[in-house]
């Protein structure tokens, strides 16, 4: 997730009475922020590691995100959900994967 990104934060975990959640990778680029789902499958099978990033888990992370965005007083700025997706050794980087 090079390409003029900065890691903001890595594994990033949303601790909140009401609320639990985890955020792999935050990174920024002017005004965009990424929030990127990392999740890794030893083989393709079943539709690989892509799929395993079920609709509840991604409206987790989107709930996670806002509330960073929140806490961190950015709410102005562009958002970007991405998906890497690892089976075996073949990495795939999903831009706006949700």
């Amino acid at each position: 997730m090079r390409v003029g990104f900065t890691i903001v934060e890595r594994n990033w975990l949303l601790r909140r009475a009401d609320v639990r959640g985890e955020i792999d990778i935050i990174a920024r680029r002017d005004d965009l922020v990424v929030f990127c789902e990392v999740k890794a499958r030893r083989s393709s099978g079943y539709g690989g590691a892509a799929v395993a990033v079920s609709p509840s888990q991604q409206e987790r992370v989107r709930l996670a995100a806002q509330l960073w965005l929140i806490d961190h007083g950015l709410g102005d700025l562009d958002v970007r959900f991405d998906v890497i997706a690892i089976n075996g050794t073949e990495l795939t980087h999903y831009e706006a994967a949700f």
